[in-house]
């Protein structure tokens, strides 16, 4: 099963995506793609890990989540990727000229060949105005075109809105096909 869940920041996307993870009954691993670059962001992320169980795997990867999904994303696992966009943010600040293109497009098979539970928390960017520098535009428009590939291939897709989660797409008959 693919999970997507969307929201803007401190919507409770996290906290829903933890606790789907729980429901599952699974054993999980959490995929952490933040990296800190100031005090403040370090803060954020110690606030991250004190909100998950001890018990649960931790992988800290910024760039390479189509390696992890390959290795971790099996059947009897679920993993949680939180977050995309640090993701994006991490590949577009770090591009050799075509390093996102090649990750997003692993990332993008990696899912789709994928057995395990995956849920994967991301911002919703583009609901407000349209940036004024080029570099947010790309920014908002690689996010909005990676989100509407994910949503295509995730069997669930939710936005949470202030703490509350507003189911987009349920697909229970592709959840089947997956499982098997």
């Amino acid at each position: 099963m693919i999970e997507l869940i969307l929201g803007g920041a401190k919507s409770g996307k996290t906290a829903h995506a933890l606790e789907c993870a729980v429901n599952t009954g699974l054993p999980v691993t959490y995929v952490a793609t933040a990296t800190s670059g100031d005090e403040e962001m370090a803060d954020r992320i110690a606030n991250h890990k004190a909100e998950r169980p001890d018990h649960w795997g931790l992988i800290e990867e910024p760039v390479r989540l189509a390696q992890i999904v390959d290795i971790h994303a099996v059947l009897g696992q679920c993993i949680i990727i939180d977050c995309l966009t640090l993701w994006f943010t991490n590949l577009l600040f770090n591009d050799d000229g075509d390093l996102f293109a090649r990750q997003t497009e692993a990332f993008l098979l990696a899912m789709e060949n994928s057995k395990g539970h995956i849920i994967m928390v991301s911002n919703e960017t583009g609901l407000g105005i349209v940036p004024v520098n080029k570099m947010s535009r790309q920014f908002c428009d690689a996010a909005g075109l990676m989100h509407q590939r994910l949503a295509s291939i995730s069997t669930r897709v939710r936005m949470v809105i202030a703490g509350l989660p507003l189911e987009l797409k349920k697909n229970t008959e592709n959840c089947a096909k997956r499982l098997i």
